[in-house]
């Protein structure tokens, strides 16, 4: 791989102008110092393509650019794929399918824009697609861990990371009482059969978000494919009275709208009722079509028509949430959550769905969510130094998860490049307490599933407030512990831009869960492996 001294370098990007514009000055810096480390190894850089002056940006926008760009790249020749921003697998998986050189994801550590999660986003579907591929990230592109790792990839063209954090789930011991349970919640979930109510998927190019009926119906799953235009049309039939009434609630749960007067730039109280609509609409089609999770793609068409989905997904996955009523008067699955994925990442949904029953019967707070992997670094806790991450989300979040509940939630507006039509967020701090996560995902044409205990942390006020201005402030959050899992371990395995978290009442409450959820997803054909500290 060292005879040719050039390697070629290209970026994906978002599909919306407003957010490739932003984003560019964090590419642009870290292209910089990636030469400049590549140059120092005796190599230099052929960019794919060329920044465009009238977009002002150099990001492949769309599938129809990102195949015109690997046409006219050698298919042998190693290349990178550079990320400090979130981007839209399917502009380069196309290309990187065919491409028979080797392929290294490569992304900047940082919080301030979404590289790290469109890397890990781009990581699972090229994982879920079988294109291998290395993948390696850096704060400053100086450290050791980077440069040996890089320097790997140019002499050997893969990258090995440590993963003795993870082992089969076979392995760990588990009582024969657990294993039984497990067994019949399984056989039991794939006898009744549930429906997942899809309102259109591939949000965001997410190719690994997308799991394929044969293997959804194995499950007991089955999707009914629903068009965010009824949701639109469905939002119409709902009163401003009714939308009121939900507004009233939620102010009477002492949760803060930060309103203002611009629509363009604040959120309004009008977007947010726009929200409280959606929300009774998001039901009454689940109840419809007899759903039992349900995921918004809201992005590419919802995005131009009203306010954002986030405020909803986050009430949708609350056991507490506001009533709302069909139109003959029937209360919606009143005292239950209705488990909302995100993004409609059916993987995550999978998951939502299973851990909210597997929580009821354990009698567990059953409310769930998914946050993307957005960024971390060291905090001393108690006199040791951890290793805490930022899980970040723009919707979907309970207040349930929240220090101080519905009273411990604002509303910020969204982020005026993602989010044109703004609408508010349902934001937190959540609180502290032991968790069980996990990720399901897709490789070698199986679903398979990665899952540990964790915690989440409290931090000091000014330190959260830092991680946030350094993330996005109007975005839940979750400080978060894995023991037993490096950060480069972490990144190294992670399939997915996502990450799912419930919570547990204790430790041991927290291993009993994630025990009986590990033999629940092999029960149900997963391929599972434990992460981090072994029970």
């Amino acid at each position: 791989m060292t005879a040719n001294r050039t390697i070629q370098v290209v970026a994906s990007g978002d599909l919306r102008l407003s957010s490739n514009r932003v984003g560019w000055k964090y590419q642009e810096a870290m292209e910089a110092k990636l030469a400049t480390a590549l140059h120092k190894l005796g190599f230099e850089i052929h960019r794919g393509h060329p920044v465009d002056p009238v977009k002002q940006h150099g990001f492949i926008d769309s599938q129809k650019m990102g195949l015109e760009v690997f046409r006219n790249l050698d298919p042998q020749a190693p290349i990178i794929v550079a990320e400090s921003v979130w981007q839209y697998s399917h502009h380069v998986l196309p290309g990187l399918t065919t491409h028979k050189g080797p392929i290294l994801t490569l992304a900047n550590f940082d919080g301030s824009s979404s590289g790290l999660v469109g890397l890990l986003n781009l990581n699972g579907s090229l994982t879920k697609a079988g294109v291998a591929y290395s993948t390696l990230w850096s704060v400053d592109f100086e450290d050791d861990f980077f440069v040996g790792k890089l320097e790997e990839w140019l002499n050997n063209g893969v990258i090995t990371h440590d993963e003795s954090h993870v082992v089969p789930f076979g392995s760990i011991a588990v009582d024969t009482a657990v294993k039984a349970e497990a067994n019949a919640f399984a056989a039991d979930f794939q006898r009744k059969k549930a429906i997942m109510g899809v309102f259109d998927e591939g949000c965001m190019g997410m190719f690994n978000a997308i799991v394929p009926d044969k293997l959804l119906n194995a499950l007991g799953l089955f999707k009914e494919r629903l068009s965010q235009s009824s949701l639109y049309a469905e939002m119409l039939k709902v009163t401003d009275s009714e939308a009121e009434e939900i507004l009233t609630w939620l102010l009477a749960k002492g949760m803060k709208f930060n309103w203002g007067t611009n629509p363009e730039t604040e959120l309004t109280k009008q977007q947010t009722l726009e929200q409280c609509k959606m929300y009774i609409a998001a039901l009454r089609i689940a109840d419809e079509f007899g759903c039992e999770t349900i995921g918004i793609q809201y992005q590419q068409g919802l995005k131009d028509l009203v306010a954002a989905s986030d405020l909803v997904e986050g009430l949708l996955n609350n056991v507490n949430r506001p009533p709302a009523f069909s139109q003959d008067g029937r209360e919606l699955f009143a005292g239950k959550s209705m488990p909302h994925f995100n993004e409609v990442d059916e993987c995550a949904g999978i998951d939502a769905l299973i851990t909210t029953q597997l929580w009821e019967k354990l009698g567990l707070s059953p409310e769930n969510t998914l946050h993307d992997i957005r960024w971390g670094e060291n905090f001393s806790l108690n006199g040791k130094e951890e290793f805490v991450w930022v899980f970040l989300i723009s919707g979907a979040a309970p207040p349930e998860h929240f220090i101080g509940g519905y009273a411990g939630a604002e509303s910020d507006r969204q982020p005026p490049m993602y989010f044109q039509k703004g609408g508010g967020s349902l934001k937190g701090v959540s609180k502290p307490g032991p968790i069980v996560w996990s990720r399901v995902y897709i490789e070698n044409d199986q679903l398979c599933a990665d899952l540990g205990v964790g915690e989440a942390v409290f931090l000091p006020e000014a330190e959260t407030k830092r991680r946030w201005d350094a993330t996005t402030p109007a975005w839940p959050i979750m400080h978060a512990v894995l023991p037993g899992i490096t950060r480069d371990q972490m990144m190294g395995k992670h399939k997915a831009n996502h990450i799912q978290v419930a919570y547990a009442v204790d430790q041991a409450s927290a291993i009993h869960a994630a025990k009986l959820k590990a033999e629940v997803f092999a029960a149900l054909g997963m391929n599972v492996f434990w992460c981090g500290e072994r029970p």
